[in-house]
Formats: structure tokens, C-alpha cells, sequence
């Protein structure tokens, strides 16, 4: 059994844990903190797993400040739904359930509801354009078998929105060698606005293109206005914009305003003055996307550890991957890597590109529910 400490990269720590099959053990989670234990995401995160596993054994203890967790097999299943609450959004669940649906014995359809967007997990935009791509590549999975629908939109704190998910059933992944960086031929973009007026994802448009045109000429960013019943429950607005590169990478930014506080349904016009300007929220966005660019490396700061787990993940011959500056998450993600899975990465700064060069040997992790031919 693995040992660790505090609260940090607890969802990473689960993904490893069931794919490696070693159990965990946790303590020390917020012990000091004027409300100690779990957070309700984080319980909500453990439902989430038990209903896409079979076995798997959870226990914590009264205050909350100690968690153990024996992996089950992953199982998949059709016609499921979770409720993702409203203390993250649906973002934070995705990424461990698409790391385990991969490995599991039968594909999964599952139905997400809660927060859509907010300005701390990456939003279903993102996921759509480039998170999904990124995993269809580094598991060699056709564009028709891991797919993902918005139905409705939920901002913060209301939530609402509703999410449809499929993933398929990977055997294997095949070996990753991801080093050509490229350079930034087209940005495309999707603004989105719920329960405001729908000039406001106009407003943000312009102010994403007041600034990328100055550099780039090929920029569309999309407007996507709903209302009534697709719109959830709070009003909100946000932008994110993807950069593509002439080798297909993807480089992805998002900016969302912050929620309104204590808005009446008949103060729709208080809302929009409540949550932002949305001629800054679309200069944010453009900003942060030019910031992920300067880093460099082959996608953005937002998913180096997946790409890192995937290459740990892949068969036991060499997979290599060219980073920017490596962020604190990915740092801990290196740790994990060697610890669940005994993967060490050989690290080689490029000092031209200002660049990191990372390979590794996997771990050659295989589907155990299906048989390798």
C-alpha cells in the first residue's frame, strides 16, 4: 500500500491507484484547516468512481482526514447519470473518468450535470476542442468513438447544465512521440453566454479581436447565446480560444466572468454589470492564450500531466514529448508516475526553444479485460 499526505492531486492519485492496482492510503487531508476532511467535490469524485468500477473499496475515517482506497476493476456501462454538484465544474470529473473508461471492460455513456464553466477546471469547450482531440491522438481512437455533447450550459454557483460523454474501450496505446511544436496558422474561439443579453458574447468577441488581429489574421471566434431551458440556472458568460499550429497541435486559453452574487430574476441587466465587463473578459482570454504560446512545447500548461500520464501509460518502448516550462502539477505528476508505476522520465532542457524535451520507457499498462491478440 502507497502512502501519502494532504489533499494535493488527490484525483491524480485515484487514476494511478486504479490503473496500476495498488492501494492508497492518504492522511493528513486539510487536518489543520478550520474545516478538515474531504470536500464535497472530492466524496462526489469517489461516488463517481465507485459507479464505473466494481470492487473497489473506500474507507474514511470520522473527521474526514484519512482516506483508504483498494481499486476495483474498471467496468464502463451505458445509460449512466452523476450529479457533479455545484463546488467544481464538470471538468474536474472528466479527466479521471476517461483515463479509467479507457481501461474498462465495456464502453461508457454516462450523463454529467452541474457547472459547465468556471475559472478553475477546464471548461466543456475546452474539453471539446482540445482535450478530446489530444486523448484521440495519444490513444489512437477514431473521432466517432470518444465524443462528447453539451446539451445544456450551467454557470456558477446555479450550475444546471447537462453533459453527455462516450468513451471506448482501448486494448493498449501505442507508442507517443510528440516533439514538433510548429507555428500558430489559425485561432478559432467559442464565446458563450446564458441568461444575459446575447450582445455580451458579441462584446467579448470584439475584444478577443481587437487584440489577436494585431498579430494573426485568421481568427473566428463563434457565439453560442442559450436561454430558457438550455441556459441552467445562473447567468454567465465566458470565451475560449484555441490556437493550432502548422504540425496540428493544439494551445487552448479560457476566460470566464466571476459569478454574480445574490441576483433576483428580475435584475438581469444588475447580473451583466455584476459579473464583469465583457470587452476585458475577451482581452483576458486572448492575453492568457498568448502567455501559453510564449511557453511553447506541444500543448498548453493545462495538459501536460495527461500527456505525461499517457506516455507512462503507453508500451515499454520509448515515448517522448517536448513541454514548455513544466507547471507544479506536472511536477507532482512526475512523482506519481514513479511511484505507482515505476516510470522515470530522462528531463533535457532546450535551451534554444526554451523548451523541455521529456522521454520515458512505459509501463506497458494493458486493458486486463480484454484479450491482447
Amino acid at each position: 500500500m502507497l502512502k501519502f499526505r494532504g489533499s494535493q492531486h488527490l484525483r491524480q492519485r485515484l487514476i494511478c491507484a486504479t490503473l496500476s492496482g495498488k492501494a492508497i492510503r492518504v492522511d493528513g487531508i486539510r487536518e489543520r484547516d478550520q474545516n478538515p476532511g474531504l470536500r464535497d467535490y472530492e466524496a462526489c469524485l469517489l461516488r463517481l468512481i465507485e459507479k464505473v468500477t466494481d470492487g473497489c473499496v473506500i474507507e474514511i475515517n470520522e473527521t474526514g482526514t484519512s482516506l483508504r482506497y483498494k481499486p476495483g476493476l474498471v467496468t464502463g456501462g451505458s445509460g449512466l447519470n452523476h450529479d457533479c454538484g455545484k463546488s467544481r465544474s464538470i471538468g474536474y470529473f472528466l479527466e479521471p473518468l476517461v483515463c479509467l473508461a479507457l481501461f474498462g471492460k465495456k464502453p461508457l455513456s454516462i450523463s454529467l450535470h452541474g457547472i459547465t464553466n468556471d475559472g478553475v477546471d477546464s471548461g466543456v469547450d475546452v474539453w471539446q476542442q482540445v482535450t478530446l482531440p489530444l486523448i484521440r491522438q495519444l490513444a489512437d481512437i477514431e473521432k466517432d468513438g470518444l465524443q462528447m455533447k453539451v446539451y445544456k450550459r450551467g454557470a456558477p454557483p446555479g450550475g444546471g447544465g447537462e453533459v453527455h460523454l462516450s468513451v471506448p474501450v482501448a486494448r493498449a496505446l501505442p507508442p507517443i512521440s510528440l516533439t514538433e511544436e510548429g507555428m500558430v496558422k489559425s485561432v478559432r474561439g467559442v464565446a458563450y453566454a446564458v441568461r444575459v443579453a446575447p450582445a455580451a458574447a458579441n462584446r467579448m468577441v470584439d475584444g478577443s479581436r481587437g487584440v489577436l488581429n494585431e498579430l494573426l489574421a485568421d481568427v473566428r471566434v463563434f457565439t453560442d447565446h442559450r436561454s430558457g431551458a438550455e441556459a441552467g440556472a445562473s447567468p454567465g458568460y465566458g470565451l475560449t480560444l484555441v490556437a493550432q499550429t502548422t504540425t496540428g497541435r493544439l494551445i487552448s486559453a479560457q476566460a470566464v466572468a466571476p459569478p454574480a452574487a445574490k441576483v433576483h430574476p428580475h435584475e438581469g441587466q444588475q447580473a451583466q454589470r455584476d459579473v464583469g465587463v465583457p470587452e476585458d473578459i475577451g482581452r483576458t482570454a486572448a492575453h492568457a492564450l498568448f502567455e501559453e504560446i510564449s511557453r511553447g512545447g506541444i500543448c498548453d500548461s493545462a495538459h501536460q500531466g495527461l500527456v505525461l500520464l499517457f506516455c507512462a501509460l503507453g508500451p515499454e518502448e520509448l515515448n517522448e514529448v517536448r513541454l514548455g516550462p513544466l507547471t507544479p502539477h506536472a511536477v507532482r505528476t512526475l512523482r506519481h508516475l514513479k511511484a505507482f508505476f515505476g516510470v522515470t522520465f530522462s528531463v533535457k532542457p532546450q535551451a534554444a526553444s526554451s523548451t523541455i524535451f521529456l522521454s520515458c520507457i512505459g509501463a506497458g499498462v494493458k486493458n486486463m479485460s480484454k484479450r491482447v491478440s
